[in-house]
C-alpha cells in the first residue's frame, strides 16, 4: 500500500522488538491509513500489543523506526494528540467511574462535557457513580475505552477492546468506531476474534512477529478464495510458512 504523508497516520518500517529474549517483531513494516478503522488481528502471542505499544512510545525497540501522526513514536508533540486503551485495566479502581474519567480529563485538557460524551459513548452513564473496582471486566474496558476517547484524539490505539463485552454492545463499539472514523479519527483496534476482521476498513493479519496479510476484508476473501475470514487467515498463514 504506497500512501503519501498525509495518508498515513502511522508508518512503521523494518521493526524488530525482542521481549524476554524472544524475537517479538521482525522487521516488520507496514502503514496505517488516516480517518480508517483498522484490525490488528492474530492470535495472542503474535505481537500485537507489542507493535500498539511501539507505536505508543513506550516500548524498546532493537532496530527500525515508527512515525506517529508525521513524527517519531514518543515525540513529545504527539502529547495529547492520541488515545491508548491498553489490554489490562489502566484507570484507579478505588475511583468512582466519573472520577477516574474527571481525573484523566485535567491531564488531557478536555472539559466536562467531554466526560459526559466519553460515558455515553460507552454506555456508562448510568455507572458513573460506581467504583471502578467493582464493575466486572468487560465494564472496566470501558472505562479505559473512555479515557482514551478524552481529549478529541486524532488516533487511537485500542488494544482487545471488545475483550468480554456482550454480542450487542460490541456492535454499539464498533458503530461508535466507524463514526470516529467518519469524523477523521484513525483508528488501530486489535482483536485475536477473527470475525472482528470483518468490521474493519482494512486489516493486518499478524503472526509470529510478522505480516501476514494487509488487505480489506473482501480483499482477503478474494485473494484466498475463503468467505470465512479465519479460513483465510489460515491460508495465508500456511502461504508465508508461519503457521503451527
Amino acid at each position: 500500500m504506497n500512501l503519501s504523508a498525509a495518508e498515513t497516520a502511522v508508518a512503521v518500517r523494518e521493526l524488530t522488538v525482542l521481549r524476554g529474549g524472544r524475537l517479538a517483531l521482525d522487521e516488520l513494516s507496514l502503514d496505517v491509513r488516516t480517518g480508517s478503522v483498522t484490525g490488528l488481528i492474530g492470535p495472542s502471542g503474535g505481537g500485537k500489543t507489542t507493535l500498539i505499544r511501539a507505536i505508543a512510545g513506550i516500548q524498546l525497540i532493537r532496530s527500525g523506526q515508527v512515525r506517529v501522526l508525521g513524527q517519531p513514536a514518543g515525540s513529545a508533540g504527539l502529547r495529547g494528540r492520541f488515545g491508548y486503551a491498553t489490554q489490562s485495566m489502566a484507570v484507579y479502581p478505588d475511583l468512582t467511574v466519573e472520577q477516574n474519567l474527571r481525573y484523566f480529563a485535567t491531564i488531557a485538557g478536555a472539559d466536562s462535557q467531554a466526560v459526559d460524551d466519553a460515558l455515553r459513548d460507552v454506555d456508562l452513564a448510568d455507572r458513573r457513580g460506581q467504583l471502578t473496582g467493582n464493575l466486572s471486566g468487560g465494564q472496566r474496558a470501558r472505562v479505559s475505552l473512555a479515557v482514551a476517547l478524552l481529549g478529541a484524539p486524532e488516533l487511537l490505539l485500542l488494544d482487545e477492546p471488545t475483550v468480554g463485552l456482550d454480542p450487542v454492545l460490541r456492535r454499539q463499539l464498533w458503530q461508535l468506531f466507524h463514526r470516529l472514523a467518519e469524523g477523521g479519527v484513525t483508528l488501530l483496534v486489535s482483536s485475536h476474534v477473527m470475525d472482528e476482521a470483518a468490521r474493519c476498513d482494512r486489516v493486518l493479519l499478524l503472526r509470529d512477529g510478522r505480516l501476514v496479510a494487509d488487505d480489506t476484508p473482501d480483499g482477503l476473501r478474494e485473494h484466498t478464495g475463503q468467505q470465512d475470514l479465519e479460513r483465510a487467515f489460515l491460508a495465508l498463514a500456511e502461504r508465508s510458512g508461519v503457521a503451527s
